[in-house]
């Protein structure tokens, strides 16, 4: 808490805030989704010993979302292998006075649950490493099917022109445009965020990734540094730098992860980048945070797309219904995206490197000083991209800045000077936001539903407006 910016932090106890909403709505609705998920699969388990285990871990489940529900004190964590991670955040609560949910910064809080969830699973035999969240993961990518056959399309036009060394490829404004659009597909991949389907449907989810909804979208990027983005690698690339990295710190898997890795491959392929490192959590996170497991679950789907699109959901199942077969060029599409970013990988051009300081209780004001290894290692690469809105908390602090602040200034010590070049593709789902022209703020509260004089930011908690942010620190 030393290292944190002294800016108030959204906390669960602020009636206007979405983080009051999340802790007596959001949380509990994702509880009870977990508690299904460990009776679907206690169901069907005959080891005796493992059933037990569900079933106490359905049981723990339970205790938490009524202690969530009742306002109760928040407890220690016990115990589960990993010490420091354990007291880090056990010693935060003692500083914090011991809160109870409603009273409580809204950004440790949230971390806490799900560490503390993990810690059900973590301090058993036969549950160590499963993911409560899997089924969700999978079966979002699988109803994403349009929006991945499109884009896997479009993904192999692009690549087999850069190989041809078509002329489009030697146009840097060109190259700046195709740049640009396969990093709105990324930003707006994150309208998949699981955390937040309580009140969507895979109707919504299936509207929001189209081409035509990304094109109507542009104007709701209410900050767009892409071009400079742009600018900056491809100045790394002209000036001949031997090694270029970029960095993903991921969100989301499923569809994200596809969209990240649509946008990896293009910087791979046109030399913007030499190497990528994806950086995905270690435990499940967050509902919908890609772990190492959903990488490899992901190119196993796309290396036998027919097998994996075409074959029911469980909900399909039950329905009698059968998905239509994937056509000729829609399953030669999905290989060429398989075999491109599989090779990438194989070659170590494409690396996951995972870290357990992801899912620690507090923002990344304190990285530099808290996991230095990382930090130095993140300084090694051209560009940092962070994705998605938890990593925006983290990188402000989740604090509740004047909207028109520098994006560097709510930084921190990952800011300006820091030594890494941070973006941040981000669409608002919570209540802090930085680097909007004066006025701005005022205008989206006026709009219907964005707030108005009710003292919230509603405009920013339904990911429907995003910001592209940019902090050279190099």
């Amino acid at each position: 808490m030393e290292f944190d910016t002294k800016t108030p932090k959204s906390v669960t106890n602020d009636p206007t805030s979405f983080a009051s909403d999340s802790v007596r709505m959001r949380w509990p609705i994702i509880l009870t989704g977990a508690v299904d998920d460990v009776y679907k699969t206690v169901s069907v388990t005959e080891d005796p010993e493992k059933q037990a285990e569900g079933k106490k871990i359905i049981e723990q489940l339970g205790a938490l979302k009524y202690e969530m529900l009742h306002d109760r004190q928040m407890t220690p964590l016990v115990e589960d292998g990993f010490s420091d991670e354990t007291a880090a955040y056990n010693k935060e609560l003692e500083q914090l006075g011991n809160p109870t949910w409603f009273q409580v910064p809204w950004l440790f809080s949230e971390c806490y649950m799900y560490r503390r969830i993990n810690t059900f699973f973590t301090t058993t035999q036969h549950w160590k490493s499963y993911d409560l969240f899997a089924r969700q993961k999978i079966d979002s990518f699988r109803t994403s099917r349009n929006a991945v056959a499109e884009l896997a399309a479009r993904y192999e036009d692009i690549v087999t022109k850069i190989r041809a060394d078509k002329n489009i490829t030697h146009d840097s404004e060109a190259e700046k445009i195709l740049f640009m659009e396969m990093c709105e597909v990324c930003l707006w991949g994150n309208a998949t965020d699981l955390s937040l389907l309580t009140t969507m449907t895979y109707e919504d989810i299936q509207r929001l990734q189209g081409s035509e909804a990304r094109k109507a979208a542009e104007k709701n990027i209410l900050v767009n540094k892409l071009p400079q983005a742009y600018d900056l690698l491809n100045k790394a690339r002209a000036e001949g730098k031997k090694e270029r990295r970029v960095d993903f710190v991921l969100d989301n898997s499923g569809f994200e992860l596809y969209v990240d890795l649509v946008l990896a491959g293009y910087l791979l392929n046109t030399g913007l980048a030499t190497h990528i490192v994806l950086r995905p959590k270690s435990i499940p996170w967050f509902v919908s945070d890609v772990m190492p497991a959903d990488f490899a679950a992901l190119l196993s789907a796309l290396a036998n797309p027919r097998k994996f699109f075409e074959a029911p959901t469980e909900e399909e199942t039950v329905a009698e219904k059968t998905p239509a077969p994937l056509s000729e060029k829609e399953a030669q599409s999905l290989s060429f995206v398989f075999q491109d970013w599989a090779t990438q990988h194989g070659e170590g051009q494409l690396a996951i490197r995972p870290n357990r300081y992801w899912t620690a209780g507090g923002s990344f004001w304190r990285l530099p000083h808290e996991a230095p290894e990382l930090y130095e290692d993140l300084k090694q690469a051209e560009l940092v991209i962070f994705k998605g809105d938890l990593n925006y908390r983290k990188l402000t602090g989740d604090a509740c800045w004047d909207p028109t602040t520098p994006f560097t200034e709510a930084l921190g010590s990952m800011g300006a000077g820091s030594g890494v070049n941070v973006m941040s593709l981000r669409t608002c789902k919570a209540d802090v936001v930085v680097d909007l022209p004066a006025g701005k703020d005022e205008e989206l509260r006026a709009l219907e539903g964005g707030g108005g004089d009710s003292g919230a930011r509603k405009w920013a908690w339904s990911g429907k407006w995003a910001v592209v942010s940019l902090s050279e620190g190099k």
